[in-house]
């Protein structure tokens, strides 16, 4: 697969709408051919310790951070016509529709790919475990951001390109 878009999200609490930060990484002939971050204000607007320390966003990093129709509208042309991509994408699909109908958005049916079956499927006792950050490193891109969403997806697109 030569042109999909990688996408991650963080949350700020265990509700999937509370996106908090997207990382976009769009893959065009086997190429990373754009990228896109952005923090974003969370609905419901409260931070679970848990959460924050995951991915070390609070209420002082999205505060005045843009809410999440605006941020999709920078999203949308960007990744237009391509399939979507996640690691575990039960977790990054279920995000994009909660947010999508706390918003009332129409959701436009976007295909997901996930890298995390593929991982399970064809590396299967080749890693110590499934994790994000274990396949990149296993298919040449060690990461030393884990859990900020633009790294996740870069992290992604590059299984995405070994894998599926």
């Amino acid at each position: 697969m030569d042109n999909f878009a990688a996408i991650d999200f963080e949350t700020a609490n265990q509700h999937p709408e509370s996106v908090c930060s997207v990382g976009i990484a769009v893959v065009r002939d086997g190429q990373t051919a754009d990228t896109f971050y952005s923090l974003i204000h969370p609905t419901p607007d409260y931070y679970s310790r848990f959460n924050t320390a995951v991915h070390g966003l609070c209420d002082a990093d999205t505060a005045a951070a843009p809410t999440f129709p605006e941020v999709w509208q920078q999203v949308a042309p960007l990744i237009e016509g391509l399939p979507l991509v996640a690691h575990n994408k039960r977790f990054d699909e279920n995000c994009l529709r909660a947010v999508f109908r706390t918003y009332r958005m129409d959701y436009p049916d976007y295909d997901f790919l996930c890298t995390l079956m593929a991982s399970r499927r064809r590396l299967r006792k080749l890693v110590p475990n499934h994790r994000l950050d274990t396949v990149a490193a296993y298919c040449g891109f060690p990461m030393e951001n884990h859990h900020h969403a633009l790294a996740d997806a870069e992290a992604c697109a590059h299984i995405a390109l070994r894998l599926l």
